[in-house]
């Protein structure tokens, strides 16, 4: 017989040699002791089916650890190869996807405003989610993280974006944004966090400028005026949520997060969404502002940014870790940009340059050679 307690579902694991009991999760599955008798740490951060579990009759309840052995144990199938690919394809085409579809919902709708919402919206559900699912409530320092994080990846790294291509091709913006995993790399090693890079990174982060200045040339060909005004602008504003969104990964990395990985991200959204909502409004957004002015083509935008780019796209992320190599999984940090150039240049009739091409070429390379070369480094 099994004997139970009520208990609380999502509460995390507690090594079985310290205690006689160990708590079921929400969903009802509970992870196989290991050889060293301890279970995972954090079911949130190693959830099934990464570890073998044993399925129990019903959630929310305390089993005693000699009770689990009346179960049969089995390891989690392992994902079939259609899924893979199609998680993938999703990641690559919903994320490339985003930097048009901002182009198209700003069209009607003021950007600070338009990203605020979004990102407000998104992380409501994502924190919903995330609680539903058994996580902990946050501590005030998790708090404190994720609007440090927000205020840099999303309020000004994402609002940069969102501001910038009112001015420059969504394709082109998604090409300067591509530059953060070189900004980190360089940024690392200046910051004493991480050694000399090795001679190939270097190589890397050379070519990743020499992309950059490919780009921005022509701002300093065009003739002065209004529009390349605005061009180099918009140029310098992508550059600097570059490197802001750069300093802001590098500080999550060694800040206090919540343990669910959907748990932080909806309170960093939540955090920059406020502060993307209060710079709209204080930046005079919302005067002459009509809801009725709002295309249905840009609504449409709104909505997929915040359902598909935000919730799915971010879902697919999180699976992918679970059942793949980190490595691959970090390829689409190098495939989004081409997604982002090709949708432009198909539905937005944004300029394919050779200088372009050229530009594109350089820095997704250098992209590729810093992240594989970072990636073997740990291994």
């Amino acid at each position: 017989m099994i004997r139970r307690v009520i208990g609380d579902a999502g509460a995390r694991w507690t090594p079985a040699a310290q205690l006689q009991r160990c708590v079921v999760t929400a969903n009802g599955w509970i992870p196989k002791a290991r050889r060293s008798h301890n279970f995972s740490c954090d079911h949130q951060r190693y959830p099934p089916p990464l570890l073998a579990a044993v399925r129990l009759p019903s959630p929310r309840h305390y089993l005693t650890v000699d009770d689990i052995s009346t179960y049969k144990t089995k390891a989690a199938p392992a994902p079939g190869r259609l899924f893979i690919i199609a998680a993938f394809a999703a990641l690559y085409l919903i994320w490339g996807s985003t930097y048009l579809a901002i182009r198209f919902a700003i069209e009607s709708i003021p950007p600070l405003l338009m990203a605020g919402v979004r990102f407000f919206l998104a992380g409501i559900l994502m924190y919903a989610i995330a609680r539903w699912q058994g996580a902990p409530k946050s501590s005030l320092a998790e708090w404190r993280t994720a609007l440090l994080v927000g205020a840099s990846l999303l309020f000004v790294g994402n609002g940069g974006v969102t501001v910038a291509e009112q001015w420059v091709p969504s394709g082109l913006a998604a090409l300067l944004i591509a530059t953060v995993p070189i900004f980190i790399a360089l940024l690392a090693w200046l910051s004493g966090s991480a050694p000399r890079p090795r001679p190939l990174v270097l190589l890397s982060l050379a070519g990743g400028f020499v992309g950059v200045g490919l780009l921005v040339a022509p701002v300093l060909t065009r003739p002065s005026g209004a529009d390349s005004s605005r061009f180099g602008a918009g140029i310098l504003l992508l550059l600097f949520a570059s490197l802001v969104w750069s300093i802001g990964s590098l500080y999550s990395r060694r800040a206090r997060n919540a343990s669910s990985p959907f748990l932080a991200a909806g309170q960093q959204m939540l955090c920059g969404g406020a502060l993307l909502m209060i710079a709209g409004f204080a930046a005079g957004e919302s005067r002459g502002f009509k809801f009725g002015h709002i295309t249905a083509f840009s609504l449409g935008a709104f909505v997929y940014l915040v359902l598909i780019g935000a919730i799915v796209g971010f879902t697919a992320y999180i699976w992918l870790l679970r059942h793949c190599d980190s490595a691959k999984v970090a390829t689409y940090a190098f495939v989004n940009p081409v997604v982002a150039v090709l949708l432009g240049a198909f539905f937005a009739n944004e300029a394919l340059t050779g200088r372009t091409a050229l530009a594109a070429a350089i820095i997704i390379g250098s992209v590729a050679i810093a992240i594989t070369a970072q990636q073997a480094k740990q291994e």
